[in-house]
């Protein structure tokens, strides 16, 4: 359906041209987003679906574990998107005091995007509203350090933006000027929160990461905090327990048809065509997850079959468990976590080594780190990971 009207344009001036910038209507659109008008589907399939995702989190054994591997996949996806080059496994490295084998400032951001993540689920747990003051408190947790820490973290912006181009005078897209953000803002959360409008906690979603994204209200991590919001939102409506959907990679392989449809939501009002796209990703992402899910249950499972089948089995089980919770690790990170000393850590790591499930990755005689690589490949399926 088409829209006459989506916003309005202001004259403001960045980088010392005048350029016009498009301040969106509030939400909902109007006229009303009609379900049965393509949608009625792809709608059913992708909440299926997310129901399913849901569902599986009660096959595995601790939860926790695989939430910890798959937030991390994510937080490389959405920060590759971003240009950054660090992988999973540099990434996963770092955090066990490891050198990554790309540039620190990258692997950095990335890491502030997981603790971006678990602060949000962490307060929406203590019953804290998804609010503005929950996103900028998030967004200071993604510029807490590296290339973004100069870019006002946890406030919204007091300058102008744009969006492609190497200049305001030929951007792709101009958002709000910054004496509307406030106002734009507050708007939309107040449709975050709306129960009036009988729209899905799906389609809300949906509506509110292209709002988010029109709007741009901090000089950086617009694009990381606005996917981060897709699952916030799913989970703070029930939808999920667990925040294990994320539509970067979905993004990613369809980066033109993105751009190209919040273009046309802005310029004519199409916001049926764009939650076509979103259900779809969604549908796509949660069952790509679900298998995910499944194939790192039963790669465990066999694993643990096969150590159960050797000597020491006992102190080779809890290294094991243990890298299911954290896949890259020191013998001095595993003692602490298992409890038991170095040189049992250490025999029963020479024992995963012997049955390929592990590896030892900065080929030093001191301060070893180690994989549990299998477990990563399962994680890593599907990304693009960068060379290096």
């Amino acid at each position: 359906m088409r829209r006459e009207a989506t916003g309005t344009y202001d004259t403001t001036v960045a980088g010392g041209e005048t350029v016009r910038a498009f301040t969106p209507m509030a939400l909902p659109p109007s006229p009303d987003i009609d379900l049965r008008e393509g949608l009625r589907q792809p709608f059913e399939a992708a909440a299926a679906a997310l129901g399913r995702l849901d569902a599986v989190t009660e096959l595995l054994p601790d939860t926790a574990y695989f939430v910890y591997g798959y937030v991390r996949k994510e937080a490389v996806l959405s920060s590759q998107i971003e240009g950054t080059q660090s992988s999973l496994s540099d990434l996963m490295l770092h955090e066990a005091g490891g050198v990554p084998g790309v540039l620190r400032d990258d692997v950095v951001e990335t890491s502030n995007y997981v603790a971006a993540l678990y602060h949000g689920i962490r307060r929406l747990r203590d019953d804290f509203p998804l609010s503005n003051r929950l996103m900028r408190e998030m967004h200071t947790k993604l510029l807490a350090s590296g290339r973004g820490a100069a870019m006002m973290p946890g406030e919204f912006r007091r300058s102008q933006n744009w969006i492609g181009g190497s200049r305001p005078g030929n951007a792709a897209f101009v958002p709000p000027p910054p004496n509307r953000v406030e106002e734009c803002m507050a708007a939309l959360e107040r449709f975050i929160h709306a129960t009036d409008d009988d729209l899905p906690a799906l389609v809300r979603a949906g509506l509110t990461h292209v709002q988010f994204e029109t709007i741009h209200p901090f000089l950086d991590g617009n694009g990381r905090l606005g996917r981060l919001l897709i699952t916030l939102m799913l989970c703070d409506a029930g939808l999920l327990r667990e925040p294990l959907l994320y539509l970067s990679l979905y993004f990613k392989r369809h980066r033109n048809t993105y751009y190209e449809l919040l273009n046309e939501v802005r310029h004519t009002g199409d916001w049926e065509a764009w939650l076509r796209f979103f259900l779809e990703g969604v549908h796509e992402v949660a069952e790509g997850a679900v298998a995910t899910a499944r194939s790192a249950l039963g790669l465990v499972a066999a694993n643990r079959a096969r150590i159960q089948e050797g000597r020491r089995a006992s102190s080779a089980l809890r290294v094991h468990r243990a890298m299911v919770e954290r896949p890259v690790d020191s013998i001095n990170g595993l003692a602490e976590r298992t409890g038991l000393s170095g040189p049992t850590v250490a025999a029963a790591l020479k024992l995963l080594q012997g049955l390929g499930f592990v590896s030892e990755v900065t080929g030093r005689q001191r301060g070893k780190i180690f994989a549990y690589d299998t477990y990563l490949g399962v994680l890593r399926e599907g990304t693009e990971e960068p060379p290096g």
